[in-house]
This record gives C-alpha cells, sequence and structure tokens, in this order.
C-alpha cells in the first residue's frame, strides 16, 4: 500500500526519544476523515493513554469540516485508536514499569484507511536537545562542504 503522509508531529522528535514504532487504526466519524484529507489535523500536544486494555488519543484537534454541518463532531474529542491485544499489553506493561510514554507521531493515508504512527518514547533532558542540535548542525555543516568541494 502506498502511504501518503497528511502530518508529523515534530515536537515529539524534538521532546522524546523513540524508541518503538507502532501503526494503528483511528476510529473517526466521516467528517473527521474528509477534514484529514484536507490536511486540517493537528498532532501538536496530543498524547496517547491506556484505559481498560483499549488505547485513546488525546488532544488531537481535527478542524470541523466546511460541508459537514450536524455531522461534524467535536474538534478535539477522544479517539480510540486500534492495535491487537498483544499490542496493547505490550505497550501497557513498557508503560507501568519503565515509565515510557505514547506519543503519536504521524498521521497518514494507507488507501483509503486513516492511519496514525504512535512511538513508544521517553522524554529528553535539556542537555539531550543541546546534543541532538550540535549533532544535526555539524552534519549540515559537513555535507555544506562536500557540496562546495564536489562543484
Amino acid at each position: 500500500m502506498e502511504r501518503k503522509i497528511i502530518t508529523t508531529n515534530r515536537k515529539a522528535f524534538h521532546d522524546y526519544s523513540i524508541f518503538k514504532k507502532y501503526v494503528a487504526g483511528i476510529v473517526l466519524s466521516g467528517t473527521e476523515v474528509k477534514s484529514i484529507r484536507n490536511n486540517a489535523i493537528n498532532l501538536k500536544d496530543s498524547f496517547c493513554k491506556i484505559e481498560n486494555n483499549e488505547i485513546f488519543l488525546y488532544k488531537c484537534h481535527i478542524s470541523p469540516y466546511e460541508q459537514g454541518n450536524r455531522y461534524n463532531k467535536d474538534s478535539e474529542r477522544t479517539r480510540k485508536l486500534l492495535l491487537t491485544k498483544k499490542e496493547i499489553l505490550k505497550l501497557q506493561s513498557k508503560v507501568k514499569k519503565e515509565n515510557y510514554t505514547i506519543v503519536p507521531l504521524e498521521v497518514f493515508l494507507s488507501g483509503s484507511l486513516v492511519k496514525i504512527e504512535i512511538g513508544l518514547a521517553k522524554g529528553k533532558k535539556l542537555h539531550d536537545k543541546r546534543d541532538d542540535i550540535t549533532k544535526r548542525t555539524q552534519k549540515r555543516e559537513i555535507e555544506r562542504a562536500t557540496k562546495k568541494s564536489g562543484n
């Protein structure tokens, strides 16, 4: 299946170290799917939580569909994610034992289905963020130098 990325949570990659990624389905209404196809979704402050052996997505903003009128749902409602029971139990044990966080990373279309990639993550400390920034700038400078020498 071709994977068309709708949105990426850049803040998650900045604030967290991602250890493992999972792909999940999302339970949505029809107007929400149309809004997502119009790139009207924001994952900035969203997070996932496991309750009663089910996983939910919180604070994910999907703008109301313009022609949706009364069929539009609340833009920041809680949405259920679809994972296998085995995956949910594995995530739950990691979250409880090792203080991991479940963070949404990106929303994409897989054929006609809307999928979300979630990551098992741990928060970065300030010095980790600084190390990442210095590594990125060094890599960029090396690429520039090799480009100039290539011309």
